[in-house]
This record gives C-alpha cells, structure tokens and sequence, in this order.
C-alpha cells in the first residue's frame, strides 16, 4: 500500500543531488572524476566569521534564539541593505532562516493558495518549480535562450501574468546561468509588475556580490514595487558560509509576519553560533571578501577561453555567480558512443561516464538543450575537465 504523500508525487529529486551523489559513487569505486556539479565557493571561510562563531560559543550562545533571528542579526541585514542596496528595512521585516532555501519556501507558503500561478523564467534554480508544487501552485514558464543571455523581456512578463498569478520568482544573478538584470531591466519589469497588485515577487539575490560586470540591483529599490517584493539572500555564496546554513529573507511587515508564523511550526529559529557568526560578517566591508570575487572572475575567463575549442557547444560570457550554461543543441538527436542523446540530462550523464566530469543537465533548471556545471574549482581541475571534456567529444562516436 502507497504510504507516501501524494505531494511527492508531483516533486522530483533535485537533479544537482542526484549527479553530485554518482560522482560520490564513482569516486568510492576507485574512479578519477572531476566534480563541478555544487554550487558551493571551494574557500574556507573567513577567519573573522569563525573568530565570531568561537566568540558566541565561549559566550554561551547556545540556546533558542527569537524565530525569526536573533536582534543584532537582523538589525546587520537591515544596515546591510542600507549600505549596499539603499533599501530601508526594520527588523521586524527580517526572517532569518536555515538557509536562503528555508527563506524562499517560507515566503511562498505563506502566499500561495492551491491553484495559483508562479511565473518562473526559465533557467530557473532547480528548487524553484518543486517548491511551487509542494505548494499546491501551478508553475507558468517565461522562455529564454542564450542568444537573450536567458533574461526574459517585460513584455514578456506582461504577456503572461493573468488574474491567478500570484508570484514572479527568480534570481539575479541567476543560478544556473550567470546572468543578471541591469537597473533598466528591472525598472521595465517592476513598472509591469506594479500595475498587478496581486502579485508578488521573490527576488533571490544570493549571488549578490558575485557580479563582475555591473552593480547590482535589487528589484525592490524601485518604489512602486517595494511593497509587492521579497528580498532573498544569504551567507552561503559570498562568504563561503554554505554548510553553516544562514539566509533571511526582507519583505514588507504583512509578509514578514507570515514568513514567521511558517517558521516557527516548522524549524523555529536557525543556528545560534552561525548567527552570531553572521553579524560580523555582514557589519565588515564588502572589500573584505573580494579577493574570492577576484579568483572567480579569474576562473570565468579562464574557463571562457577554454570552452571555446570545445566541439558543439555555444557559450555566452556569463556577468555573474560562478556557473557556465552552454547550448549543447548541437548533440541532442544524435547518438555518440551509440547512446541517443535526448535532452541535456542523457549528454550530462554521458559526460560523466565518459569524460569522468560531472556536470548538471538542464531538464530541471527549465531549459533541456544546456548543460550546468560550476567553476569554483581550482584552475588545475577545470584546465583538467575542459581538456577531459574536449577530447571526449573530439574522439566520441557521433551518429
């Protein structure tokens, strides 16, 4: 007998999980693989962070904090979006949560009824659309390419909100494809989302300072939108922070006095010791941290000039966070070593077992002709992967 949720049903296993797990495996096998499947920065965090984390531990800071973050936290957030987005906030407009992926899930529990619609262009983060349908929601998809740096248009958005769209989710920059939405861009979006009330949007701005090749902006600085926004980010990607599980969420008093309510029954407060560890890293200077901005711009280019000798793929030059989403249309209905290439997941899973390079299909991210895969590795694995994935596709059998 089906014990299981019928929820379940409707979600699928993260498709990053799932790749990143087979490398495990074959590593455990003895296999020499290259993994460039996580999102997570390869730097140890700073040691003015972990100074702090040892600080809240000898200080006894070991006991519930208040739901939604300790005071001094969000009052950091709230100096923190001063500083580098000109946006106000009290504190009682912050969550703290296990993770800016906690923020997201709290933030569309409290807003969504069965049967409303979420616009998500597409690249989308993987968890995106299964958290809409663990939701009760109804994922509504704005298509893009590389040809459009996989930004949609404010027009497009127009053409596609109707009167049971209740959310624009996305991020910027964007995980997977490393673009982001200029001021202007965002302006045309935020006048389009003004004129529907009903709708809210979730501004995932986690890889905030990741940003190479222009300031960044957030979608709520435009006032006609501010009380229709929720500002997501976190301590995972800019400070290297991701196992200390840290996000927060901004959203106008309405909003954030939801988000609160969901967490309280479902986690209650996060990590006290990662807290506390947190305000020092928000109340230092962005500049302290630059020198892994620097290393991935490095790496960006490094992997950019390298990818262009590889056979089948096109590639735009991403502005942003530290992924790669090229086009590999070229290869799918063709059959290489014999194997039928369908979409993006059957070519990922190829490469794998072929080239021992793991990366990500994109059938989970929205977009089934790209593949995702990660630079924050050092330059001699990713010198390693591209030569490993350039002589793969250069010797493949292709049919």
């Amino acid at each position: 007998m089906e014990k299981l949720a019928n929820r379940l049903s409707r979600m699928s296993f993260s498709q990053t999980f799932v790749m990143s797990n087979k490398v495990r495996e074959m590593k455990a096998a003895g296999l020499d693989v290259i993994s460039l499947t996580l999102g997570e920065p390869d730097f140890d965090v700073p040691e003015n962070i972990k100074k702090a984390a040892f600080e809240a531990i000898d200080n006894n800071f070991s006991h519930y904090s208040p739901v939604p973050g300790f005071l001094d936290l969000r009052e950091a957030i709230c100096a923190k979006l001063k500083r580098d987005n000109n946006l106000h906030y009290e504190p009682s407009q912050i969550c703290v949560s296990n993770g800016a992926k906690q923020s997201i899930l709290n933030v569309v529990a409290s807003l969504l009824n069965d049967g409303d619609e979420v616009i998500l262009p597409a690249p989308y983060w993987v968890s995106y659309k299964e958290m809409v349908k663990m939701m009760g929601g109804v994922p509504v998809f704005i298509e893009t390419s590389i040809d459009t740096d996989f930004k949609m248009t404010a027009s497009q958005l127009e053409n596609t909100i109707t009167a049971k769209t209740k959310i624009l989710l996305y991020s910027s920059p964007c995980n997977p494809s490393g673009s982001f939405y200029s001021y202007e861009e965002l302006e045309a979006i935020a006048n389009v989302v003004a004129k529907h009330p009903q709708v809210t949007v979730i501004s995932d701005e986690i890889y905030e300072y990741i940003n190479y090749d222009g300031k960044h902006t957030s979608i709520a600085e435009f006032p006609q939108v501010y009380e229709q926004t929720a500002v997501i980010n976190g301590m995972s990607k800019s400070f290297a922070m991701t196992g200390w599980r840290i996000g927060y969420s901004a959203c106008p008093k309405w909003l954030a006095t939801g988000c609160e309510k969901i967490q309280g029954q479902m986690t209650s407060g996060a990590n006290t010791m990662a807290q506390k560890a947190s305000v020092a890293a928000l109340r230092a200077e962005p500049s302290e941290y630059g020198y892994m901005i620097e290393k991935f711009r490095e790496r960006r280019d490094l992997v950019f000039n390298l990818l262009q000798d590889v056979p089948g793929f096109k590639v735009n030059y991403p502005e942003a966070a530290f992924y790669f989403f090229p086009d590999i249309s070229y290869y799918l209905g063709k059959k290489l070593n014999g194997k039928l290439m369908v979409n993006a997941d059957d070519f990922a899973m190829f490469l794998l077992e072929n080239a021992h390079v793991g990366t990500v299909g994109g059938v989970s991210f929205g977009n089934p002709h790209c593949i995702r895969f990660s630079y924050a590795a050092s330059e001699a694995e990713l010198m390693k992967a591209m030569r490993r994935i350039k002589d793969c596709l250069e010797n493949a059998a292709i049919e």
